[in-house]
Parts: C-alpha cells; structure tokens; sequence
C-alpha cells in the first residue's frame, strides 16, 4: 500500500531483469525472494548488448566478469544485398558514454547476475511460484509456494515483481490488456562454427529475401538467428532442426557459407513476439523485462528495457507512492513505444534507406555539415543512450519523413 514501506518483495523469474531488481532492493534492505525453477533452454535470445547497458553491469558489480566469459563488441554491421553492407563502431558516436559492448553467453551471463543478487542479499529458491488472484486486482503467492519459501516471508510478501519474461505470468492470470505489434514472424536461433564475420566482435543484421538474420560472435562459436515470417518457415520442414538448416541454405545471403558452418547447439523455436500489457503496475504487483513488453530481437532492445525498467521499479518500490509507481510504468511503456516505432522503420525499409542516402549525402560539403550533427544524434538512439530523447526521436522522425531524397523504402523492405 502506498504511503507504507515495502519491506519484502517476491520476484517471480531470475532472468536479468529479475536479478537486477533483486540486487537494487536487497541492497537497500528490503527481503527478497527470488523464485526460478526448470531447466533453462540451451540457447537463450538476447545475448548481444547495446553500450547503454555496460554502464548496468558497473552498478551491479559484475562488469569485470562479463568481461570475461564474453566477447567484446566494438559496432554494428548491416547486410543489405550481396553487393551491399554497411558497418560502424560505437567509437565513432559523437557524444557517445560507451564506446563498446558485450556479445554475452547468457548462461554465464545470467549466473553472473543471479551470485550479484545473491551476494546483495536476495535468497533463491528453486520454486515454480504459483500466483492467485486476491480481492481486486491484488496478487497472492499460493500457500504451497510460501510453504516452500519456508518462513522466509514472516507471512506474505508485501510486493510481488513478475519477471517471468515471455511466460507473463501476472499478465495472464489478471488478463491484462495487450498492444501487438504488426509482425507474425518465428525466431530459429542456433550456435555455429564456422560462420564469417564482415568485421569481428560486431554484431551482424542481415537482410534476406524474407525475414532477417543475426550473427552474434560469442567465444568459439556464433549465434545465428532465422527471423522469418511465419508462414514462410512451414514451408521448410516439420521440426525446427530442418527448418533452420534448409533455410540457411536456400537463402542468397546465408547459401555462401552455410554448406562450412556446422551447428553446435539444438535449434530453439520462438513466436509470437511484439506484444507489450498496456499496464505494468497493480495494487501490491509490477511487471518488469519481457513479462511486460518484448517488442522485437533487431536492435537489441529487450535487455536495454529490462535493465532500465529494474533500475526503475526498484526506485518506485523503495519510494513506494502512486507517484512513483507511474513514474515507472509510463518510462517503460515509452520505451516500448519508441523501440516498436524503430522496428516498424527496420521493416519497413525506411531505416535501411535513410542509412544509403547518408553515405551519398556525406559526400557533398554541405552532406558533411549536416551529417556531423546527425552523427551526435541518431546513432545514439540505436546504442540505446538516447532512444527516449524527444530530440533525437523527433530528429530521425523527420528524417525519415522528409530525408529519403526520393527513394522508395520498398526496395530495402524486410519482407
């Protein structure tokens, strides 16, 4: 209840997002349980990181670690046909905070975030949670789930945090409202060996003659990612494993070096993405990470909004008004917004357009002049240090509106 102080929280998933709003309230006093259970897939989305969340890993202590077990990313590359690519280094953001990033194991990765949460005082427990409804709209963990936390509540937890990613376990059981983006795409995510690279530690967007891939170089191997629409992919199998294989082949872009690439990990299946709850915050409840938006895998924003969010209801819980709690959501849910509104520029061919006018633009005097403005603007919304600048937001609106000399997007549409 606001105007009280919250003095024990049950967080739902010890994903990132988890973790992270775990460390910041046990580190301020709070009790926190962290309750996880079932095996994790192999695989996990999510492994490249934008240079906005290294300045995270340094409040949570685990920086140096990250460091260790991943590799270094120093830019991003673009395929946009066979003849045409394009890459860039975050050194080169003017303004930039960050110049570099990590393409992160996220088996190493979350353990690293779970011992933070651990060592700041949260307590784990490998328990499933089950989550009842109360009067209204407040939440309940069950009684077999406070008996399994044995004691540790004193009774109840006050707060309940969903960080139950994509499974959305509050939003579900409140059947809370729902905002869907425009694609039905599926994700075939795998590990390979053997596969190039345009330039190494960069994270690669490939353009393909439907859907899109990525290429994560990790150590030892690389994620490659199918994103296809859906429809398309029943076309190359009935299992993912042949699905994937069979569409790395048939594919211009990926045909080259996919007959040398030898997979090391099961194929993982994902759906449904694009989907964010209208609400993120309830009486004694918030949704944070993916349990409350996923917008889309291109760009990397789900770990950036995860991280943000958890700094965020962190604050909130601690400060524990409905000033705060709204402070919270309405951060989150632009944030969504505006990576949903760049993901629609990146299907939509606009993006991919605006970046070719840019290298013919750049060779004129006057393209120079304006593009050294541009270059301490845009490129820090895709780094994710100035996505929700109204000023950079409204910069690259406008550019996209009015700065395609002509072009038509539909050439460079990810179909």
């Amino acid at each position: 209840m606001p105007g009280t102080q919250i003095r024990s929280v049950a967080v739902i998933g010890a994903g990132p997002a988890g973790c992270a709003v775990a460390t910041y309230l046990a580190r301020a006093g709070v009790r926190v349980g962290l309750f996880q259970r079932g095996k994790r897939p192999p695989i996990i989305v999510g492994e490249s990181l934008v240079p906005a969340i290294v300045p995270f890993l340094r409040k949570l202590g685990v920086e140096n670690e990250v460091r260790a077990f991943s590799t270094w990313k120093p830019g991003a590359s673009f395929t946009f046909s066979l003849e045409r690519q394009q890459s860039f280094r975050f050194a080169e953001v003017r303004n930039a905070s960050t110049t570099y990033s990590y393409n992160v194991p996220r088996a190493e990765f979350d353990a690293a975030l779970l011992h933070a949460a651990v060592k700041a005082g949260a307590q784990p427990f490998d328990v499933g949670a089950v989550v009842e409804r109360a009067a209204g709209d407040r939440l309940r963990l069950s009684d077999a789930t406070l008996a399994a936390a044995d004691g540790f509540f004193d009774g109840a937890p006050d707060f309940v945090v969903d960080a139950s990613g994509r499974t959305r376990t509050v939003a579900r059981l409140l059947e809370l409202r729902t905002t869907a983006g425009p694609r039905r795409d599926t994700a075939l995510h795998a590990h390979l060996e053997g596969v190039p690279l345009l330039f190494e530690g960069n994270v690669h967007s490939d353009r393909l003659e439907r859907g899109w891939a990525w290429r994560i170089p990790l150590p030892g191997r690389v994620s490659v990612g199918l994103v296809v629409p859906s429809e398309h992919v029943r076309r190359f199998g009935d299992d993912p494993e042949m699905q994937y294989d069979r569409l790395l082949r048939s594919d211009p872009i990926t045909a080259g070096w996919a007959p040398n690439a030898k997979r090391l990990t099961p194929v993982i299946k994902y759906t449904n993405y694009q989907l964010r709850a209208e609400r993120g915050v309830g009486p004694n409840w918030a949704l944070v990470g993916d349990a409350f938006g996923f917008v889309d895998p291109i760009f990397s924003s789900g770990m950036l909004i995860g991280m943000e969010g958890a700094e965020a209801l962190a604050d909130a819980i601690l400060e524990n008004t409905a000033q705060g709690f709204a402070r919270y959501e309405r951060k989150v849910l632009r944030a969504l917004r505006i990576w949903q509104r760049l993901a629609d520029y990146f299907y939509d061919g606009r993006l991919f357009t605006l970046f070719q006018v840019g290298d013919y633009v750049r060779q004129t005097r006057l393209g120079r002049l304006v593009d050294h403005h541009m270059r301490g603007h845009l490129p820090r919304i895709f780094t994710g240090e100035g996505t929700t600048s109204r000023y950079n937001v409204a910069l690259l609106d406008f550019m996209i509106r009015y700065g395609l000399s002509g072009n038509d997007p539909r050439e460079l549409e990810v179909r």
